[in-house]
């Protein structure tokens, strides 16, 4: 269990970099630059670990699925992205094809 909350970790904490890197503007904006790589660093120490038990296969669609649901969220609601159905039909594809992933490991 504790390899899956090392994964969500690492999927929120590169949600976070990914967010910084907007914030960052190009890198020219110091606190999130900085933030960028410790996010990141975080990230990858905590999947590195996640992986000792989880089928990578499995964890690198549930870590690219979640970020990118959750970084949809975050461009919407903070950046002013805006809603398309397709961008909605879109997510639910990718997490569709993840849930499928998860299920086929499993016959």
């Amino acid at each position: 269990m504790s390899a899956w909350l090392l994964l969500l970790f690492a999927i929120v904490m590169e949600v976070s970099g990914t967010t910084c890197m907007k914030l960052s503007q190009g890198f020219t904006q110091l606190l999130p630059t900085i933030l960028v790589f410790v996010f990141y660093g975080f990230s990858f120490t905590a999947s590195t670990f996640a992986l000792k038990t989880i089928d990578v296969s499995i964890a690198y669609a549930i870590w690219m699925a979640l970020g990118a649901v959750m970084i949809a969220i975050i461009g919407m609601v903070w950046f002013n992205e805006p809603l398309s159905v397709l961008k909605v039909v879109a997510l639910l594809i990718i997490v569709s094809g993840v849930v499928l992933l998860n299920l086929s490991s499993k016959a």
